[in-house]
């Protein structure tokens, strides 16, 4: 046996040294020692499950699964951690593999029989071992109310059928998607999906971009509103609409603004009275919720329910396991939730890929005869025939998959690459990237080489204009060209940080990773310094205009959210000085302008490279995604169609191609180790 696993002393201090190079965090560590003080005769096995269990928690796992990380302990574990380089001289810690060397699951799962430390179940127990899955109590209690809420949920769809008015609803489908309308793509899947989530309290509508599905939900929400109105007690519907980040927010407040206004409700009774009953409002999560300061907990839960009948998720793949329990568990039982997202999205930072879980079936359909039969009575569709199963779930019967992008046409490279990537097809992926399509480049650099190579530089500071592909150069001009005078009223000065904020959304370079010379914390300021070199900033450092930042916490005194990007500008004042104020979206889907203090914004980073994690819920007409040069648990087919579906116009593929990280990358999916998926089996 390894000496690290002699006695609980020896493991705790091997905890400690992983800790200490930053393999683990210290909160992973500090809960080790808690439960060693807490019991007497916990093994070092069970010492080093608890460390572990917490540090797979940080990387978005619910639990840990002892078999995988016996299997492969530096992959599953990803330790090292991605980019993480040793001082000098220092001596490496003992990696996960050799400490476990013939440790076997038997062995681990007879070490975690404590009763005061483990249970396998209800109980008050820290850990909760489940087969092989070894869980913190608190997200198995998560994993369980959220399987338990949407079960009793689906368990209403019979009552809910038919408590439908079938002929009005039929009525309300045909007026708002017109039979026949869609011709040559298959079933109108829009349609269907509304369909479905009209009669069932719970809803997923899942699909890749320009798919429709904020298109679908504002019909959706018509559907709902035009049958409410119609029924008796005639009463409209308490509608909220929700994202899990206030970009994400800001986005939807924009499009469903847009889609609602567009409706065309001639066709149904009381058309106008419908529209003006569908909301243009989207809040977060956390606001919907109410948030309350230095706390884990919302004023709205099980016990002061949200005044509502109908919540609507957008960008549910960015939804965490923790706040999905909260979401549901302030959700009076009546309410109908209906989750909107990319399925093949990566998941949330935080633990958990409730999304992605629910959807993995998606693809395949798996309707009921009855479901179709329904469906076919009051659209008019057909569900083709090999979605069809006899054996399909309770679940299955709630998700639709919308299947036909209108964003990009067969013809465009973008959405060619990326459903080669999400179908993990290697080869398409190289004969994509090989072909002559105008809206995607690649930048090949030698894996050997720092990442300030001529190609890489000139893509990030000038692009390719010609080709409608903007680098930074882009907003940074537009900034100096478009500055107003000293004595312009504010109106003016709120349209030039429109006008900045919009060119600089034409280019975002994505990154992998947080560390290493390809990760964010090396480019940025390689990239900064790039800029500072062409005479487009004044400086690389501290605060300096044209400084573009990244919030990394939401800020509800600011009213600014986890992920908002805003561009430091200087405004001019009369003595011929000049203030720096950092310029944001207001958020409020106003198109105003938040100006704010540098010194009032505590956590922000610059953003000139932006990790495909905090990317999302965004979209850039131009984006490059940057590879590191080597593998890494992180990168994955998720990452990377992540990255490729942040670009309108133009991609920029930037990798050592001789390295293969593309392929190999396309080759995995994210694996998010979870057990909800059992509670519907």
């Amino acid at each position: 046996m390894n000496p690290a696993l002699a006695d609980s002393h020896a493991t705790l201090a091997l905890v400690d040294h992983w800790a200490r190079h930053g393999w683990l965090r210290a909160l992973d560590a500090a809960f080790a020692r808690f439960l060693f003080r807490e019991a007497d005769g916990a093994s070092p096995l069970l010492i080093l499950a608890a460390a572990l269990a917490s540090h797979q928690l940080g990387r978005g796992h619910a639990c840990l699964d002892l078999a995988d990380v016996l299997g492969d302990p530096g992959f599953a574990l990803s330790l090292p951690p991605e980019g993480r380089l040793e001082e000098e001289g220092a001596a490496p810690p003992p990696l996960p593999a050799a400490v476990l060397a013939g440790v076997s699951l038997t062995d681990w799962q007879a070490a975690l029989v404590h009763a005061q430390l483990v249970g396998s179940g209800q109980g008050s127990t820290p850990l909760v071992c489940v087969g092989r899955r070894v869980y913190l109590r608190r997200y198995w209690q998560y994993e369980g109310a959220v399987c338990g809420a949407i079960k009793a949920r689906l368990a209403r769809l019979a009552e809910r059928q038919a408590g439908l008015p079938a002929a009005a609803l039929g009525s309300a489908l045909d007026a708002l998607f017109p039979r026949g309308a869609v011709a040559g793509t298959g079933p109108d899947w829009q349609k269907l999906a509304c369909a479905m989530a009209a009669r069932s309290a719970f809803a997923i509508v899942t699909g890749g971009p320009g798919t429709g599905k904020t298109t679908t939900v504002v019909r959706l929400l018509a559907v709902l509103q035009a049958l409410a109105l119609a029924g008796s007690p005639a009463r409209p519907l308490r509608i909220r609409l929700a994202a899990p980040t206030g970009k994400a927010a800001a986005r939807l407040n924009e499009s469903i603004a847009g889609a609602v206004a567009r409706l065309d409700l001639a066709g149904l009774p009381d058309g106008e009275q419908v529209r003006a009953a569908i909301p243009v409002e989207v809040t977060t999560l956390h606001r919907l919720l109410g948030s309350r300061p230095d706390t884990r907990h919302f004023r709205h839960h099980a016990g002061n329910l949200l005044a509502v009948d109908v919540l609507v998720v957008d960008e549910a793949s960015m939804v965490d396991l923790e706040m999905m329990a909260a979401v549901l568990a302030a959700l009076p039982p009546e309410a109908r939730l209906v989750l909107l997202g990319d399925k093949d999205q990566l998941a949330s930072v935080e633990a958990g890929a409730v999304l992605g879980e629910l959807c993995q079936r998606a693809a395949d359909g798996h309707y009921t005869p009855d479901t179709v039969a329904w469906l076919a009575s009051v659209t008019g569709e057909q569900v083709p025939a090999g979605l069809v199963d006899a054996a399909g779930t309770p679940l299955d019967q709630a998700v639709a998959m919308l299947r036909h992008s209108h964003r990009f046409s067969s013809t465009s490279g973008i959405g060619q690459l990326a459903a080669a990537v999400n179908d993990g097809d290697v080869d398409r992926v190289g004969a994509v990237l090989a072909a002559a399509h105008a809206d995607l480049a690649r930048v090949e650099v030698d894996a050997r080489a720092a990442p300030d190579e001529a190609a890489f530089r000139r893509l990030v500071v000038e692009g390719s204009p010609a080709d409608g592909r903007e680098g930074y150069r882009h907003y940074l001009e537009t900034l100096r060209r478009s500055r107003p005078p000293a004595d312009a009223p504010q109106a003016a000065l709120d349209a030039w940080a429109t006008g900045v904020l919009a060119a600089h959304g034409q280019f975002q370079l994505l990154c992998a990773l947080r560390r290493g010379p390809w990760g964010v914390e090396g480019l940025n300021p390689r990239i900064a310094g790039w800029l500072q070199a062409a005479g487009l900033i004044p400086a690389a450092e501290g605060w300096y205009e044209g400084r573009p930042v990244l919030v990394t916490r939401n800020d509800y005194g600011l009213g600014l959210m986890n992920g908002d990007i805003g561009i430091t500008l200087a405004l001019p004042v009369a003595d011929g000085g000049s203030l720096l104020r950092v310029a944001f979206p207001s958020g409020d889907g106003s198109k105003g302008i938040k100006w704010v203090l540098p010194s009032r914004l505590q956590a922000v980073e610059t953003v000139f490279a932006l990790t495909v994690h905090k990317s999302q819920g965004s979209e850039f007409t131009h984006a490059a995604l940057a590879l590191p040069d080597s593998l890494n648990p992180i990168l994955t087919r998720e990452l990377v169609y992540t990255g490729i579906t942040r670009a309108r116009s133009g991609f920029t593929l930037v990798d050592a191609a001789a390295s293969r990280v593309l392929e190999r990358a396309v080759a995995r999916r994210v694996l998010r180790l979870s057990g909800l998926l059992d509670g519907f089996a």
